[in-house]
């Protein structure tokens, strides 16, 4: 049996893990879309590095673009194997999928205005909006906890990784050869007393565990200073600078999260009497599945729930829908706060705010979470005095600042709790993947110190035997 890793290894994008059994079958953990990758991207996500039609079976941790991005893609190259995945990973990669193909044939109509104007080649899309249906069709739900026959010699578990509403940490049982392997890939494993879910559950004793590490040494901030530091930017941006506050956040978990910290903040009377806009029609439909998901929530979100049916709404917060709306935005100076995706502003709106907005020390671009280093976001957080938006330079005036504490990620106390469940004596080795190369370098030491005897850090493409 071998495990290639085709994607997040060594970088935190375009999850993607091939097992290949003794006998020929091919089982796909994941298929994420590259993001953020500079120059690559294009490239890393037009080459798989195997044969789409030679696997059997993929696996789903959950429903992010950089888990799913490409499995519209794997199908139009000849995949037509079932899909797994949870109920509530099935909802969002539906409206995900679809909102990916549609974003894709926005942005290149949008770039390929300049490209025909500077007589370069034009650019296409990574798959249509027929080619994400066509995917979807493959789809099947397997529910938490339930022993799941993908074959008679495959066997697969699910259980709550905790990082977004339906993740799972996947546990394959393999027999081969008379000899039974247990595979664990941890997906994205989330953190212990978040916002909105549950905490990761404990998970059936693994010999091969494939460990994201995204946030392998850093320790977060208390979740109970989120909703402090953004009133702070709120009023230090919009009530003092008169200016806007631009949030770049994923459609999918990160928007309900700070909306849940925004009604927070109202409950408690404290919310500035502002407009709130969620520029995103991709983070409404998110937020209606996260509403009809209830069975993912913790304690305190469900006691929240018994005083206020919608913890997601409150006054002044308002979803745009039309592209005319959006631009709307643009040309009114009124202070206020805009929640757009994407997270990294790779693409989507929020790229389109930035470019208004970034030109002016008025107005603030609140980053709150993981931005991969050559991405726009990446760029502004290391405090880039220019960057480039739609091939075009733009100064950056606007202040910039983070709430790195929002992360929807385990940190590394997070990640070592995670996997205290195991006897580390038998677990044979710890592959670390979704992660920065010095990250996991320093993350495989704390591994060490808890008793693992082999921690491995694969590189793009690098096959394993195991």
């Amino acid at each position: 049996m071998t495990i290639t890793f085709h994607g997040a290894a060594r970088n935190v994008t375009g999850s993607k893990h091939l097992v290949k059994l003794n006998d020929g079958t091919r089982i796909l953990l994941d298929c994420g879309m590259f993001q953020g990758m500079g120059e690559h991207t294009e490239d890393l996500n037009e080459h798989f590095g195997f044969d789409p039609e030679k696997v059997n079976y993929l696996v789903l941790s959950h429903a992010h673009i950089d888990h799913c991005g490409l499995i519209p893609r794997l199908v139009a190259e000849g995949f037509d194997g079932q899909i797994f995945c949870t109920p509530p990973t099935m909802d969002l990669a539906r409206i995900l999928l679809m909102d990916s193909a549609r974003i894709q044939e926005q942005d290149i109509e949008y770039s390929n205005k300049h490209r025909k104007q500077n007589g370069q080649p034009l650019l296409t899309a990574l798959y249509t909006e027929e080619q994400a249906m066509q995917a979807l069709r493959l789809f099947k739900i397997v529910e938490y906890n339930e022993a799941f026959e993908i074959t008679p010699t495959i066997k697969l578990c699910f259980t709550d990784a905790g990082h977004l509403v339906g993740s799972a940490a996947v546990h394959l049982t393999i027999t081969e050869d008379n000899k039974t392997t247990q595979i664990t890939f941890s997906g994205d494993v989330g953190r212990y007393g978040d916002i909105l879910l549950k905490n990761p559950q404990p998970f059936p004793q693994a010999d091969y565990i494939l460990l994201e590490s995204t946030y392998g040494d850093s320790l977060h901030k208390e979740t109970g200073a989120i909703e402090d530091t953004l009133l702070e930017v709120i009023k230090h941006t919009c009530e003092v600078k008169k200016g806007k506050l631009i949030i770049p956040a994923f459609s999918v978990g990160r928007t309900q999260e700070l909306l849940y910290a925004l009604n927070s903040l109202e409950l408690k009377g404290t919310l500035p009497d502002l407009r709130y806009y969620v520029d995103s029609p991709l983070s409404e439909k998110a937020t209606h599945v996260l509403m009809n998901h209830p069975e993912v929530y913790n304690k305190q979100v469900t006691d929240v729930l018994k005083v206020d049916p919608n913890p997601f709404g409150f006054k002044g917060m308002s979803f745009i829908q039309s592209t005319e709306e959006s631009k709307a935005l643009n040309d009114d100076a009124t202070p206020c706060v805009i929640i757009s995706s994407s997270g990294m502003a790779e693409a989507g709106r929020v790229k389109h705010h930035i470019k208004n907005n970034i030109g002016s020390d008025k107005n603030t671009i609140l980053m709150v979470g993981y931005c991969e280093p050559n991405s726009l976001g990446g760029h502004l957080l290391r405090g880039d005095h220019e960057v480039f938006i739609f091939s075009e330079k733009y100064e950056v005036k606007a202040e910039v600042q983070s709430i790195k504490s929002m992360s929807a990620h385990g940190d590394y106390n997070d990640l070592l709790h995670f996997i205290s469940c195991q006897d580390p004596e038998k677990v044979k080795e710890i592959f670390l993947v979704h992660g920065e190369y010095e990250v996991q370098q320093h993350f495989r030491e704390k591994i060490l110190a808890k008793g693992f005897k082999s921690v491995g850090i694969p590189y793009q493409h690098q096959k394993v035997e195991i």
